[in-house]
């Protein structure tokens, strides 16, 4: 079948969502990670960026994947589902993203995310209604406003 910029993706179920989410970030398309959301949903990236439509979704991912994604492998790890009866469940899925360009062109270091997606039941599969991305900071437990936000930790070690 020939991709379409303006197709829908649905998954046959929740858990298949992570992987096709990957699938369409290795497409370089961000029109086709668009595609596995709801002409409405919302979006919040890791810093707090928050696009309000599949439009918003499609152009923020293809501007990204074009650019300081371009060379980035993006693999699911541990994954967790949770139904809201028949249409609607949450999906949390840890993922590891690699080869990230930084501003001065250099690789960056391996991130880890996790992703949590809100998914609603259509005729034809599973669409995502909302999604926030967030980093993993290992060894801290949140964020400190002090000019400059950094990740601290407030127990005794």
């Amino acid at each position: 079948m020939e991709w379409r910029p303006d197709a829908v993706l649905t998954v046959s179920t929740p858990e298949h969502f992570p992987k096709a989410f990957a699938d369409a970030w290795h497409s370089r398309d961000g029109h086709r990670i668009g595609a596995l959301f709801a002409e409405d949903a919302d979006f919040v990236n890791v810093t707090g960026l928050w696009w309000r439509n599949r439009a918003a979704i499609s152009k923020a991912h293809d501007y990204a994947l074009k650019s300081f994604f371009k060379d980035t492998t993006l693999k699911p790890g541990v994954t967790s589902t949770r139904h809201l009866g028949t249409n609607h469940a949450i999906v949390h899925c840890r993922f590891t993203l690699k080869g990230q360009t930084a501003p001065d062109g250099s690789i960056a270091g391996d991130r880890q995310t996790i992703l949590i997606f809100v998914l609603q039941r259509a005729d034809e599969g599973w669409l995502a209604v909302a999604a926030q991305n967030t980093d993993v900071v290992p060894g801290k437990e949140t964020h400190l406003n002090t000019g400059e936000l950094t990740s601290v930790d407030y127990r005794d070690t």
